[in-house]
């Protein structure tokens, strides 16, 4: 179900952007602009107390739902980073602040690929970046959710000593912070669900041994469709689930192509797994085509009756009909106003932006 980049027309946009865009050693410029590293220290106060995380502090798993402090179930609705190898300029201070005041996101997805250029490349520097995007979402009361962007190749086990690695670290180093959910695959294909259980039986232990009590959240087959798009459905997960606490799992969908039968899975899966969609797009499943406006907001509507939070893919100026900024947006800088947004940008902006009513009682 994974968008096929257009991978010439993005690396022309990178291409044409680096000064702005690509990742860079922490210096002076980048602490200003909220990188984190061992040289750029994180906000030294938690976020205010009327934020998303301020009201909510940190989540966990009750039932089949994501809960709050108060252990009332909350839906977190917010938005997905392209891939930050390519976009990564889209993500400073003014981006975010955007995000949390115009766009009043509960939380930002980070999606650190570990191929195509991400993670497997440097992995110190691409840790780095991760930990800065936490940071930079906690000083502005949204969840971060750390996504280990496994897409190609399809089986997780392919990255799972890479996965132990990363895990150990950023748990480790966020521990302390309320705001942080670990999405340990991202779209596991090709592969069985026994494999996608086993790889989840290994690196949840990591991310538990450093930060106990966090949620975590595992891919599905079939691009994290549980399983639809291979042919199966949730009963495999049902039958077989990863036992342990504080799990849910991962619901994808791409409103064009993904219509009512992922959408009558989703009904009836929710029912009896904790779902997590943490990401989905408004277009075809290759991030093209035409915005299919009326299978959106069935999809949100859906969501919003059961619950379930969800990411928006994408938070960028990407060349593709799935990005919510319009090209060229992330070089010139202005994320506030109505013109920067595309089609898809300004129904997400719309269904996110309207109160949230978290439970507190």
């Amino acid at each position: 179900m994974k968008r096929l980049l257009a991978l010439l027309a993005i690396f022309a946009t990178v291409l044409g952007t680096t000064a702005a865009s690509g990742p860079r050693p922490a210096a002076a410029a980048d602490c200003r602009a909220g990188h984190t590293s061992t040289a750029c220290p994180g906000p030294a106060e938690g976020p205010a107390a009327d934020t998303p995380v301020g009201v909510n502090g940190r989540l966990h798993v009750c039932g089949v739902n994501l809960c709050n402090r108060y252990d009332r179930p909350v839906q977190l609705r917010g938005m997905s980073t392209h891939g930050i190898q390519w976009f990564d300029g889209c993500y400073d201070a003014a981006s975010l602040d955007a995000l949390a005041r115009e766009w009043k996101s509960d939380l930002l997805r980070i999606a650190m690929y570990v191929q195509e250029g991400g993670y497997e490349t440097d992995p110190a520097r691409f840790t780095d970046r991760v930990n800065a995007l936490v940071d930079m979402a906690e000083a502005r009361g949204m969840y971060a959710l750390i996504d280990f962007h496994t897409l190609t190749p399809g089986d997780p086990n392919h990255n799972l000593d890479r996965a132990k690695t990363f895990f150990a670290s950023v748990a480790a180093r966020n521990a302390g912070k309320e705001n942080v959910i670990y999405e340990i695959t991202n779209e596991p294909n090709g592969v069985s669900w026994p494999a996608v259980k086993s790889y989840a039986e290994q690196v949840v232990p990591v991310v538990r041994a450093a930060d106990p009590d966090s949620v975590v959240i595992v891919g599905t087959r079939g691009w994290s469709s549980l399983g639809v798009s291979d042919g199966s459905d949730e009963q495999e997960i049902v039958d077989n689930p990863v036992d342990t606490t504080n799990l849910m799992y991962a619901f994808h969908f791409y409103a064009a192509s993904h219509t009512d039968a992922y959408r009558s899975t989703l009904s009836r899966a929710a029912a009896r797994l904790p779902l997590f969609v943490t990401e989905f797009g408004t277009v075809s499943a290759d991030g093209g085509g035409a915005m299919d406006a009326a299978s959106t907001t069935a999809w949100l509507d859906l969501l919003d009756g059961l619950k379930i939070s969800y990411a928006n893919w994408t938070y960028s100026d990407a060349p593709e009909s799935s990005a919510a900024l319009r090209p060229g947006t992330c070089a010139g800088g202005d994320y506030s106003s109505s013109g920067v947004l595309t089609e898809s940008g300004a129904l997400l902006q719309n269904r996110i932006s309207t109160p949230d009513a978290f439970p507190t009682g």
